[in-house]
């Protein structure tokens, strides 16, 4: 598998993400549902922390990418779903580089959105990955 990125503009690698991902050669797609700030009983942890919750929701994420067989660098698309943008734009300074660290080369689309599965969590991550 073999991946390019394309970015006419360069704004977005400002905050380590893609235009657009080009993927050839995969063999194998998988649609990664939401992850959240929560424990194993899907309990919300880091009431009003923005910042724990998206590392959180991001190690979360990586578990269910190594329960695929995969990791990071397989990732191509990723959602972020916040109920607070404002507050997820101010946290990209420490929440961004988590991607580009982990060797992730993603496209990716910011929503906001008015409520989550439970109104204590404030950021969800969707996650298409290859291989």
């Amino acid at each position: 598998m073999e991946t390019k990125t394309h970015n006419p503009t360069p704004w977005l690698q400002g905050f380590g993400l893609n235009h657009a991902v080009e993927v050839t050669g995969a063999t194998r797609t998988v649609y990664f549902a939401g992850q959240t700030a929560s424990d194993a009983e899907g309990h919300p942890m880091h009431p009003g922390d923005i910042v724990a919750q998206y590392k959180l929701a991001w190690q979360n994420l990586v578990d269910a990418l190594a329960s695929a067989g995969m990791t990071p660098e397989n990732i191509v698309r990723l959602n972020f779903y916040t109920t607070d943008v404002d507050a997820f734009m101010a946290s990209a300074e420490q929440t961004m580089p988590v991607h580009g660290e982990a060797g992730a080369q993603v496209a990716a689309t910011l929503l906001g959105v008015q409520r989550l599965y439970d109104p204590e969590i404030m950021i969800e991550i969707e996650a298409i990955a290859v291989a």
